[in-house]
């Protein structure tokens, strides 16, 4: 009789070819690495157990305080620190440790702000159930944006790949080192014309061709920051930088952010292109006989120009429509039903990348909600502080108390806010979609210990632009409203009233 442990003799014959998997070593992998992940995913439910538990714990030590706060909405400190950012912090500490639960975690945490709104502190539009409503009113065309965005460019990339063009790229690319960086600069132009979200996708789509399907973390950070980087200069390459546009700041304004793209784009892009050399050297030779596929190459180049188009479009015609609806969105979503009678969109990947994209939108909801009313005074100090912030903190946020506060060098903060968010995971929208096409570059750590050179990049060129051309705070992009008649009759009562 055999002898039976956790897994019999027989249970391992059903197990093996059910899972695909070839050797009983492989199997024994495959439940460590199930197991692994069931122990992080039971550690993550804890930790989010435990940010609900400290929401309410909080909310019995500052009830006194919360009893004057719900007439007149303000945040309630703890140490000098606003409750709300004690909430947000470890939600993203538990994002940075719990790599495996990070959508249940991101849920957890806007669950635990959302209800400490409620019941304690109010929301920005008022308290309760309507302040929570009209809160969502306010935010509802970002949120939805980035959603369209990133479902229909995951679609996008899959189109990208069967076009069988990135399997044509080692013909044109270096054979040694060099090609990795070429492909980032690539990755860089195309986000200066297109959303970086798009740019990324393509970058990693071309990188998992071109390199076996072995794409190096440190390799996947450089994408996101070569995405980020190219966008920065561009009122079209960036979500921040249209905000900037529709505000009234002129391109000619963010395209010096440039200065510091090219500086970083050699900093980061040699060392992530050794990395990835070492790691999977790129291929040398496109396979023989290949036949692009040029009606999917016609698909990506319609979706893309109809994204292009109709952000350009609202933003010259009509800008307040912007505020609306979520037009880049549904317009990438109308190009994909439209061409889907030409080629079956791969709708397979969409439940995979659903998760992914309610991730970002939990935190962007939830750094929504935070009590950030004013910025330091606007220097280049703050500017350079602002690019470390958005690695953790939504950068839209961020960008729209810059343009209500005024003062900057557009440039220096399209950079910062931009590019910054490229050196964790989840700090730029890019980031979060490479991510669900590589889950493995959902560690925090993994990505700081093998990105180290995004960091160092954005650092060094922030200060080479600084002084290169130095910081020169742009006139204010908005005209003063004209007073009214019954202001002008006020202030010459007061005036005579003087004499």
């Amino acid at each position: 009789m055999a002898a039976r442990g956790p897994i019999g003799y027989e249970s391992w014959n059903s197990y093996l070819p059910e899972k695909g998997v070839t050797s009983t070593g492989e199997a024994v992998m495959d439940l460590a690495g199930k197991r692994e992940r069931n122990d992080a995913c039971a550690i993550a439910g804890r930790f989010a157990l435990a940010i609900v538990g400290c929401a309410w714990g909080l909310a019995l030590v500052t009830l006194p305080a919360a009893a004057a706060a719900t007439a007149n909405p303000q945040p309630i400190y703890v140490a000098g620190i606003p409750v709300d950012f004690i909430l947000f912090g470890l939600t993203l500490l538990g994002v940075a440790v719990f790599h495996h639960a990070t959508l249940q975690v991101a849920l957890t945490g806007l669950a635990a702000i959302t209800i400490y709104k409620l019941a304690l502190t109010g929301f920005k539009f008022g308290t309760g159930f309507p302040g929570l409503f009209g809160h969502m009113a306010h935010e509802w065309v970002v949120l939805a944006n980035l959603f369209c965005l990133l479902m229909g460019f995951a679609l996008l990339s899959r189109h990208f790949e069967k076009s069988r063009i990135p399997e044509e790229m080692p013909r044109f690319l270096p054979d040694d080192w060099k090609g990795g960086f070429v492909l980032l600069v690539i990755v860089a132009v195309i986000s200066s014309f297109l959303d970086n979200i798009a740019a990324a996708l393509i970058g990693g789509t071309m990188a998992r061709q071109v390199f076996r399907g072995k794409v190096h973390i440190g390799y996947l950070a450089a994408i996101v920051a070569a995405s980020n980087a190219g966008g920065s200069g561009s009122v079209v390459g960036d979500t921040t930088t249209t905000m900037m546009w529709i505000d009234g700041v002129s391109p000619l304004s963010v395209l010096e952010a440039f200065v510091a793209a090219a500086v970083a784009i050699f900093i980061f892009g040699i060392p992530a292109a050794m990395q990835q050399h070492k790691y999977s050297p790129i291929i040398k030779d496109a396979p023989a006989g290949l036949h692009i596929e040029w009606l999917r190459v016609f698909i990506v180049a319609l979706i893309l120009v109809v994204a292009i188009a109709s952000n350009v479009i609202a933003n010259l015609n009509f800008p307040a429509l912007l505020d609306s609806i979520p037009v880049i969105g549904l317009a990438v979503w109308v190009a994909i039903f439209v061409t889907a009678p030409l080629r079956r969109p791969d709708w397979d990947v969409l439940p995979e990348t659903f998760k992914g994209t309610i991730f970002l939108l939990a935190l962007v909801m939830s750094a929504s909600m935070m009590p950030v009313e004013t910025l330091p005074a606007a220097s280049w100090q703050t500017a350079f502080g602002l690019g470390f912030i958005s690695a953790v903190f939504d950068n839209i946020p961020l960008t729209a108390l810059a343009l209500k506060q005024g003062g900057y060098d557009w440039g220096f903060l399209a950079y910062a806010v931009g590019f910054g968010g490229s050196m964790i995971w989840f700090g730029s929208s890019a980031g979060v979609a490479l991510s669900n096409m590589y889950p493995e570059a959902k560690s925090v750590g993994l990505w700081l210990r093998h990105g180290w050179h995004v960091a160092v990049a954005y650092v060094i060129s922030f200060l080479v632009m600084l002084a290169v051309l130095g910081w020169h705070p742009d006139a204010p992009h908005k005209k003063a409203a004209a007073p009214s008649p019954q202001a002008v009759a006020e202030a010459m009562q007061l005036s005579q009233g003087a004499f």
